[in-house]
Parts: structure tokens; C-alpha cells; sequence
């Protein structure tokens, strides 16, 4: 699955494989809950709509293009890129939590509450890695209807759960669906990934929105789908909540997110892997690269050995084994089981901060 071919970013929810259609799934819930829920989770969820100057690169200045009597003329309206997205309210002081690709490189965003109200806001900071995005509304606000965080580490398989935005700018609408999988680290969509997978109806537009469970809570912010048509198609995808809180508040205090990192590039544990190195694991993460002078090397840690474990956690896959490094941050002992062959290993690491410059690699990631 690639961005280029299977997945759409402007829009995410829940997904799920159930026999049953969503209709006849919401037959056996109390019939006040979910409209219940919808009239308390509508009011937090906001239209963001945001301008950008569109480059015109080498033709900047082309007379074509600036001469009012060229039939190319092009005004400054009409070099304005208009885009939209959802955000979802977090705190009655007028903070959102959105996508950061809802606003990179806008220079003007503007936010419609569920009422009509429309504000500016600027931003308060940009986690592209994660592809999320911090606001603040600017202005004599209203009252504010603030989103209350759930756990997303309590969801189900098969529980039921509401996707809320605005798709295609057309107004918030409310979609149902339930949770197909969770921990989806390999989707392609950002470089650190750990999505909740939805079939709740959803479309451009979604992307920011708030994905809540059957108490009102946040569970997840809507980001993608995966589909062949560019509309839904019954896989989508959302940042959890339990990811998507610490990274807001990061960013709200410190301006920036840091992550943990150890210097080792991986890749996955094949079955051709397994069988020429007599590896004694079913799965795991081969260590392919290890950065001179970085912790890793410190620790002890080398070329092949394969990570089957982080802290007694079972790794399953890049992505898991990236997540988990990251979020421990700087300066945390990371306990690592290792197959050195056939023999395990524990090895203990100290992380550090993730440098700038250490982002995906060709063999698979950095962490």
C-alpha cells in the first residue's frame, strides 16, 4: 500500500470487516446513545478551511501572467490555493487539534464552529512526523465545547465508534463504524504510525476530525483512507488518542516533540532471514544497521541480531519496534530481547533524542 496509489490524506475514521451492516449493527445499542453522543461530540468538531499563495515558480514574473490585458492573467485572488479539513476543540480556551496536513504552508487559517461562528487562528505548532497540528483561535471566543480525551489503548476489536467532521466542506456529519484493527504501523501515510483502522463512511475533508467512542470520548484523529476510487472504501485510518495528547502537549510547551532514539536502522524478520541465519524466532525486527558511537553501539547491540521484545512488549514489526523507542524520549533505559542466533539476549539501552537527520530508511526505519 502507497500514498501514490492506495491511500487519500484528507480524510480517516474507523474501519472493520463485519458480515453485518453498520445499520444493522446499531440495532442492538440503546437507540439514544449514538444520537446522544453525536449532539454532544458535533459541537466540538470545527471546519478548518485554510488559504495559501500559490507559487508560480519560474513564471512569477512572466508578463503573461501579471499583465491585466493577457488573456493568462492571473489575480491575486486567483493565486490564492484554498483547501479544507476538520479540527476537533480540546480546551474551552479555544485550542484544536487537527492534521498538520490540513495546514502546511497555509497562510491564512480560518475555523467555523459547529454554529456558524467562523475565527481565525494561528498555529502553535506542527508535528509532521506524525502528521499532527496544534491551533489556537484568536479573538473574543464563545463558549466553547471542549472534547474530553479517551483511552484508545481500552479500545476493542468490533466496538462501535463515530467518525465527526466536515467532508468536502459541505457541513459536520456523523458517521458510524467500528474498530477493524488497531497498531497499523506500516501504513505509509507518516513516518510514525500507530493507527486505529475504521469502516466508518469517510471522505476528503474528514482529515483533523475527532473519532469517538460510544461514551463521547476522543479516541482517535481521522487522517486517511486507503482507496482506489479517492472516496471511501471502507479502510480508514486515525492517529490515537493516546498518541496524538502527549504530542499536543509537547508541542504546546516545549515546541516541539522529542523522541527517543537509539541509532540502528531496521528491517523486517523474513522467513529467508530466519532460515540463513538459524535465527530461533517467529517475529520480530532485524537490526541491519548500527550508527557508530550512538547508544545502540554503546550497548552492545549488533548487526543481525533480531529485537523480539521492548521492555517485556512483543514487537511485531518496524513500526512497533520505532513507536516504542520514540515515545520513551530521551535519557529512558529501553530493556531489549535479542536473538543472537539461537541464543536470547537482553540488552539494556539508554536512549537519547532523535536527531533531526534520523528519519526513514531505505532497509526499513531509524529509530
Amino acid at each position: 500500500m502507497t500514498r501514490s496509489t492506495a491511500l487519500v490524506v484528507a480524510a480517516g475514521t474507523l474501519a472493520a470487516t463485519l458480515a453485518l451492516p453498520a445499520a444493522a449493527r446499531a440495532d442492538t445499542v440503546d437507540p439514544d446513545v449514538i444520537p446522544d453522543v453525536a449532539e454532544k461530540v458535533v459541537a466540538s468538531v470545527v471546519n478548518v478551511s485554510t488559504t495559501r499563495q500559490v507559487d508560480l515558480g519560474p513564471w512569477a514574473s512572466d508578463p503573461f501572467f501579471n499583465d491585466p490585458r493577457s488573456p493568462w492573467y492571473l489575480s491575486p485572488d486567483q493565486r490564492k490555493q484554498q483547501a479544507v479539513g476538520s479540527g476537533v476543540i480540546v480546551t474551552a480556551k479555544g485550542r484544536i487539534l487537527t492534521n498538520a496536513h490540513v495546514v502546511d504552508g497555509a497562510d491564512e487559517i480560518h475555523v467555523t464552529l459547529a454554529d456558524g461562528t467562523e475565527l481565525d487562528a494561528q498555529v502553535l505548532g506542527v508535528d509532521a512526523r506524525s502528521d499532527l497540528a496544534v491551533l489556537q483561535l484568536q479573538g473574543s471566543l464563545p463558549a466553547l465545547t471542549p472534547l474530553a480525551f479517551g483511552d484508545s489503548s481500552k479500545l476493542r476489536l468490533g466496538e462501535m465508534v463515530l467518525a465527526v467532521g466536515d467532508p468536502f466542506g459541505v457541513g459536520q456529519s456523523v458517521t458510524m463504524g467500528i474498530v477493524s484493527a488497531k497498531g497499523r504501523a506500516s501504513v505509509g501515510i507518516a513516518e510514525y504510525e500507530d493507527f486505529i483502522q475504521t469502516d466508518a463512511a469517510i471522505n476528503p475533508g474528514n482529515s483533523g476530525g475527532a473519532l469517538v467512542n460510544l461514551r463521547g470520548e476522543l479516541v482517535g484523529i481521522n487522517t486517511a483512507i486507503a482507496s482506489r476510487s479517492g472516496g471511501y472504501d471502507g479502510i480508514g485510518f486515525a492517529i490515537p488518542s493516546n498518541m496524538a495528547q502527549p504530542i499536543m502537549e509537547a508541542l504546546v510547551t516545549d515546541g516541539k516533540v522529542t523522541r527517543g532514539y537509539i541509532g540502528v536502522a531496521l528491517a523486517p524478520l523474513t522467513r529467508a532471514y530466519v532460515e540463513a541465519h538459524h535465527v530461533v524466532a517467529s517475529q520480530g525486527v532485524v537490526v541491519a544497521e548500527v550508527v557508530a558511537d550512538g547508544p545502540a553501539a554503546h550497548a552492545g547491540l549488533e548487526v543481525g541480531d533480531v529485537v523480539v521484545a521492548a521492555d517485556d512488549e512483543t514487537i511485531t514489526d518496524l513500526g512497533h519496534l520505532r513507536n516504542h523507542i520514540a515515545t520513551r524520549g530521551a535519557d529512558a533505559r529501553l530493556e531489549l530481547t535479542v536473538m543472537r542466533g539461537k541464543r536470547k539476549r537482553t540488552i539494556e539501552v539508554t536512549t537519547a533524542a532523535l536527531p533531526d537527520r534520523a528519519a526513514a530508511t531505505a532497509t526499513g526505519a531509524a529509530g
